[in-house]
């Protein structure tokens, strides 16, 4: 390894640079290509250093709680079923997959054949016999956080579904972290692949058991070929005490169809960056998030929709609740390309505070390169409507049964958008029973 670069939260690149030696000695070896984009990510994260608020993008985001912690890599640990059978889903899918503190867990796992060329299980399975193109995913090293994941992963959840083949039932990805004694810190990874003309659906779920500081480091990449159809569903529950980077990237062709309904609903310090290039004509590409917070909570989102190609259409819509003296974020941009004529997308983010203390940072962001487009965006923050209010409760209805009510239709616009009927309904009870109890 080169120096590392002399920046802020120095010493804590040099304990990831430190610990990335150590893991490639430990790490069994893989592909020549995989290894030598582990180390240019390692090199890219010890040039860039931790972000700080210096950083336009994290400006608003403070993460250094995360930078001054000295973090150890989560150990091997068992997880009793029935402790995370709510995001468990049987018979109703066509494979569960489910790591525990970064590491693959076969009593707790469901995966044996899908379908007829479908691959569902682990990426080191399968990434000794893959050439670089193939897994080309794996590669990127992007910003800080996405180069720590790509130089120190172990282990992911890969997925690839052949051309042609609609796959009936999801696809469910668990990630598990346990509680320690001391600061833990895993890197999961997954990697979606959808073949042209296919169809499928996948969950990825993130939650955090026990006590005890965590950091979740992850990077989901996906990459939809020519007239696919993917809608990925990603949830997120960390420990109050938990914290949780997430980069999400899209590769979309020609003609391909990406929904994504994201769900953040724990951790103390969340961030999700959410990126989409759009780089064939025909393109369709959803994006819907819901995200609560309590306390002195932060959750972050920034979302980044590149329309490289004419004629593709992008739809976005996030909301966030939150109570106490927590913080939301979210930076959408836009980008359209010259060549992009017949663009059409659009943007939303409404906010709920409930709380005097409680605060957003909205930041809607359009590049505009092309002339013959349909671009627009809005963002509101508001608080309960206190004439809904009145109302509900003049006809009987309690105070809290009737702020339940408007926070749920609140919610109900994205979680109503899932398609998939049983994480729908538990959806809506996991929202009611996490909804910030204080409200002005």
């Amino acid at each position: 390894m080169s120096s590392v670069v002399e920046h802020p939260g120095a010493g804590s690149v040099e304990r990831y640079v430190a610990e990335f030696e150590a893991a490639a000695d430990r790490r069994p070896a893989g592909p020549a290509w995989l290894e030598t984009r582990r180390r240019d990510a390692m090199e890219r994260f010890a040039a860039l250093g931790l972000p700080t608020t210096r950083d336009e993008e994290y400006r608003f985001t403070n993460v250094g709680p995360i930078t001054a912690t000295e973090f150890a890599r989560a150990a091997d640990a068992s997880v009793d079923r029935a402790a995370i059978v709510q995001h468990l889903y049987g018979d109703a899918v066509a494979a569960e997959i489910v790591f525990v503190n970064g590491r693959f867990s076969a009593s707790l796992s469901t995966v044996g054949t899908p379908a007829a060329g479908v691959v569902a299980g682990r990426l080191a399975d399968h990434i000794q016999t893959a050439d670089a193109a193939s897994l080309a995913a794996v590669a990127g090293p992007d910003a800080a956080f996405t180069a720590l994941n790509t130089a120190l992963f172990d282990d992911g959840a890969l997925v690839c579904v052949p051309k042609n083949l609609v796959l009936e039932k999801p696809i469910n990805i668990v990630f598990v972290t346990t509680g320690a004694a001391q600061p833990t810190v895993s890197y999961p990874r997954v990697l979606l692949v959808a073949g042209e003309h296919s169809q499928a659906q996948v969950i990825e779920t993130h939650i955090g058991l026990g006590g005890g500081v965590h950091f979740s480091c992850a990077v989901t990449e996906v990459v939809a070929a020519a007239s696919s159809r993917l809608e990925h569903y990603r949830l997120q529950f960390e420990r109050p005490d938990g914290y949780h980077y997430c980069r999400l990237q899209l590769q979309a062709a020609r003609s391909a169809t990406f929904l994504s309904h994201a769900f953040s609903l724990g951790g103390a310090i969340v961030r999700n960056d959410l990126g989409a290039v759009l780089g064939g004509e025909g393109i369709d590409c959803t994006l819907n998030g819901l995200y609560l917070a309590d306390g002195d909570t932060l959750v972050d989102n920034h979302t980044t929709i590149d329309h490289a190609q004419p004629h593709c259409a992008s739809h976005e819509v996030y909301k966030g609740i939150l109570g106490g003296r927590a913080r939301g974020v979210f930076n959408g941009k836009i980008i359209v390309r010259q060549d992009a004529q017949k663009t059409d997308a659009k943007q939303t983010n409404k906010a709920m505070l409930l709380s005097g203390n409680a605060q957003i940072n909205t930041k809607p962001q359009l590049e505009i390169l092309a002339d013959d487009v349909k671009c627009t965006h809005g963002a509101t923050v508001g608080q309960l409507d206190s004439d809904a209010m009145f109302y509900l409760q003049a006809r009987g209805i309690a105070r809290a049964d009737a702020r339940a009510l408007l926070l749920r239709a609140f919610a109900g616009d994205i979680v109503n958008r899932v398609g998939f009927e049983p994480l729908r309904e538990r959806l809506d009870g996991w929202l009611l029973a996490q909804i910030p109890k204080d409200a002005v």
